[in-house]
This record gives structure tokens, sequence and C-alpha cells, in this order.
């Protein structure tokens, strides 16, 4: 339990506002280090292989200006891709999304630390419309990408596939969606958040990601 905890707090999160091609955005910001080479972390989140025991299974062209899909719905373009520094990908999920372009993007930004390591830098932009914020706030996406790092983290530790149902139902990784979830709630304070609505976006997207079991 020590160990995902820890894996937790290593991260930095912020909420904040940006711009898309559709129009003003939030943004859900993750900066961590990771105990690995850059080339090694640029592998990870490029490489289909990898991808797969840490985030989904993905198909498609993936190179610049190719298009992708996740086993789960999450598809888009790869709109940049600078090995091993930057990578930027259009973000939908939902047969529907495709009707809105430029609403939601990812990217991910790596720098070689001072110790052979790995800055991480992860940054989703999102036009949001209700209810999805004002319900969840950003923790409707911290969660998820909280989980995906963390299991992240394991596969650049030599660790095995990420199990994402099983984490989830766990005792453990029900204590990381709680935990998760009240610090994406902080983030949403600190960017300005009037504290009652912080308060039910934290609940919200606590029950969500990890229902009551009974």
């Amino acid at each position: 339990m020590k160990d995902v905890l820890d894996e937790l707090a290593a991260a930095r999160r912020a909420m904040g506002k940006g711009s898309l091609p559709a129009g003003e955005a939030y943004t859900i910001e993750l900066r961590r280090r990771y105990a690995a080479q850059v080339d090694d972390v640029w592998d990870a989140i490029t490489n289909p292989e990898r991808l797969h025991r840490w985030l989904k299974p993905v198909t498609g062209d993936l190179r610049l200006g190719g298009k992708y899909e996740f086993d789960g719905g999450e598809h888009g373009e790869i709109l940049r891709c600078e090995p091993p520094r930057l990578l930027t990908v259009s973000w939908l999920y939902g047969p529907d999304a495709d009707a809105w372009p430029g609403t939601s993007e990812v990217e991910v930004r790596l720098a070689p630390g001072p110790a052979g390591d790995t800055e991480f830098e992860l940054i989703h932009a999102a036009v949001v419309e209700e209810p999805l914020f004002p319900t969840y706030g950003p923790g409707a996406g911290g969660v998820g990408w909280d989980l995906a790092l963390l299991a992240l983290a394991r596969l650049l530790s030599g660790g095995e596939a990420a199990d994402h149902e099983a984490v989830q139902k766990s005792p453990e990784g029900r204590e990381f969606i709680r935990r998760s979830a009240a610090a994406w709630g902080e983030a949403h304070l600190a960017a300005g958040g009037e504290p009652e609505h912080v308060t039910a976006a934290v609940q919200a997207t606590t029950k969500f990601y990890a229902p009551d079991p009974t």
C-alpha cells in the first residue's frame, strides 16, 4: 500500500485553462519524475507492445499524421511527434466525438533528469461542456490519468502488466482513487474553485471511479 501511495505523492497536479481549435479549454496537468532513461520512457509511451501493458491495446498508423484507436474507444490523430521529447495527440472518446474535432488534446513532454532519470509532464486540454465539468471537476480525467501513470511507473520499474479493473476493485486501488480525487480537489481549489463545488465534485468523482461495492 505504501508503494501505491508513494506513487500518488510523486506527482504534482494543477488545473488551468488553455485554448484548442474548438475554443477555450480546461487543462489538467501532471508532472513527475521517473527513474528511467528518457529513451525508455519514450518507448513506453509510443511502442504499442508496451502501451497495452500500462494503458490499453492500441491500433492504427502510429506516426505523425496517423490515426490511432485504443481498445476502449479513445481515438484521435498524432499531431506532433518529436522523439524523444514531445508527443501531442487529439484525444476523442466515443463515436459521436468525431463530430466535434479540436475539443480534446493530450500532450506529453519528456526531459532528461540530472541522474539518468526523466522529467515527465502530461497536459490534457479539453473543451468540456455540462454536465461533465460541473459534476466532476478536474478529477473526471485526472483520476484516470493518475491510475494510468501508476501503471506506467510499475512498467518502468520492471513490473507486471496493469489490470486496471482489478486495481480499481482492490482495497489499495480504492484508497488510491479516494486520495487521487482529493488531490484533484486541492488543485481545483488552488485554481479558484468554490469550496462547495469542489467538495461535491470530489465526492462524485470518487463514486464514479470506486462505486460502493455493496
